[in-house]
């Protein structure tokens, strides 16, 4: 697990099938009206994220490396499996009205996850505080790139893309789809795309300049994550099938109208 390769390929592997279990957990959830239950199902993730990402802060070897990477990764799963179940999202729970634009639907979208985007703020703050005068910072830094790809994501679903996947959407969300705007990119894709890629040649820059193993091993599992960050933006984009690479692991959507007269995904 020392080698550069292997921890891109971990962290290529460990993103789809962690994104591939929140969504089947999420979905399941949608089936049975059980969102709740499945976020409570999900406190182990969060709590061995924290221990994980505690241990790691002072251990500064390969394994310290791997532990504050999937640390971080387990306390962003669990707080985006809070949002995905509709338990922590917003104020605003109601579809966007027909015609509503500038200042009001902007607050009003930000209404509709600001509880969400409070969570992620406190996550980031935590570790920012946690890692201080430590010599590990492996947990903090993935964080970090996740938060900045995940605002960069929503101002762009928000200002308009080309193509927007809204397949896996969950039922307590579906409001969401109606402030989402499917249309020529804006001003918001290219800055996204530039600070993406600069986020991703620095960390390409630090894993070719690195000596040490676990200096390596960090800067390539930032790297990959990076990567993935970018790939993500230019899906909105690029026309190509990315849904496919959940889909055939997920139960059938239900299509039973949920207790309010909605239907499920």
């Amino acid at each position: 697990m020392t080698s550069p390769w292997i921890a891109a390929l971990f962290a290529l592997f460990v993103w789809w099938f962690s994104t591939g279990m929140i969504m089947l957990a999420v979905r399941r959830a949608d089936r049975r009206g059980a969102h709740g239950t499945t976020l409570f199902a999900g406190v182990p993730m969060l709590v061995l994220g924290v221990w994980a990402v505690a241990v790691s802060l002072a251990d500064t070897s390969v394994l310290g490396v791997y532990l504050g990477f999937l640390g971080a990764l387990a306390i962003w799963g669990w707080v985006e499996l809070a949002f995905l179940a509709g338990i922590v999202t917003g104020p605003m729970r109601e579809d966007c009205p027909p015609g509503l634009a500038g200042h009001a639907r902007f607050f009003r979208a930000f209404a509709t996850v600001a509880y969400h985007e409070l969570f992620l703020t406190l996550g980031l703050l935590g570790l920012v505080l946690a890692s201080q005068g430590m010599p590990n910072r492996m947990a903090v830094s993935t964080y970090l790139v996740l938060f900045l790809a995940r605002i960069f994501a929503k101002l762009n679903l928000y200002f308009g893309v080309p193509r927007i996947n809204t397949e896996f959407v969950p039922a307590p969300l579906t409001h969401l789809k109606s402030y989402f705007r499917r249309g020529p990119v804006t001003l918001a894709f290219p800055i996204a795309i530039t600070l993406l890629t600069a986020m991703l040649a620095v960390c390409a820059e630090r894993l070719w300049s690195a000596e040490a193993a676990a200096t390596s091993v960090g800067f390539a599992l930032l790297t990959a994550l990076a990567a993935l960050a970018l790939l993500e933006h230019w899906l909105m984009v690029v026309p190509l099938p990315d849904a496919k690479l959940w889909r055939w692991m997920l139960p059938a959507p239900n299509t039973l109208p949920n207790k309010d007269g909605r239907h499920g995904l």
